[in-house]
């Protein structure tokens, strides 16, 4: 009798050890759900992003936010969710395991520059090949362009400048000297530039110059 009231005691023991177990294995196995909402922003904190997914990889599924930004899925406590969008970085977030019923989140994503290296591009397979189609190039108004270098080669520009009588400025002192003579002697008899003594000074600068012999 008292071999069978042992075994029975311990069996009754771990009875009671074995749903003890049970039950706080499924205490803790079990998360309360919670209604996760929430508004998400660009890096100025004032536009709201259309579209920016927001997804829980431990459940498989997710949503978008609409034009206004806004979403709202259920999630478990302790879930970790990703909310991403083109251009932006991703972020993570984690539900509190102390989180009851409902949460209400703003999140702000940052911008993602990627920089790509430069490519160009020719239609050449080889760089002679390019040089030798440049070179061979003619431009629609190939003839303008050989005639305005024509006109502009040195040579022709520097007899021109040797054949010419006056320049700009010299010219512009002649055209005041005459206005300056017709304002003065308009009204009366004018004096005779023999006698006048800047006009001999001006006809030696003259001679020194040589202007005469241009002439």
């Amino acid at each position: 009798m008292k071999y069978i009231g042992k075994i029975f005691g311990v069996a009754v023991l771990m009875s009671f050890l074995l749903t003890f177990a049970v039950n706080t294995a499924q205490a803790q196995g079990k998360s309360s759900v919670i209604q996760l909402s929430g508004l998400v922003l660009g890096e100025d904190s004032t536009s709201a992003l259309a579209g920016a997914n927001i997804y829980v990889p431990a459940a498989g599924r997710g949503t978008s936010t609409n034009q206004y930004g806004y979403f709202s899925l259920p999630v478990l406590a302790g879930d970790s969710v990703i909310l991403s969008s083109i251009g932006y970085k991703k972020q993570y977030y984690l539900v509190p395991e102390d989180q009851k019923e409902s949460l209400t989140i703003v999140v702000e994503l940052q911008t993602d520059t990627t920089y790509l290296p430069g490519v160009v591009v020719f239609p050449f397979p080889t760089e002679e090949i390019f040089k030798e189609a440049v070179l061979a190039l003619e431009l629609p108004d190939q003839d303008q362009y050989d005639n305005m270098n024509e006109n502009l080669n040195a040579d022709l520009l520097a007899r021109m400048f040797e054949a010419m009588p006056m320049d700009g400025s010299m010219n512009h002192r002649y055209f005041m000297n005459q206005q300056f003579d017709r304002l003065q002697y308009g009204s009366g008899p004018r004096p005779n530039p023999l006698l006048n003594p800047f006009a001999w000074a001006e006809f030696i600068k003259s001679l020194k110059r040589g202007d005469f012999k241009k002439k």
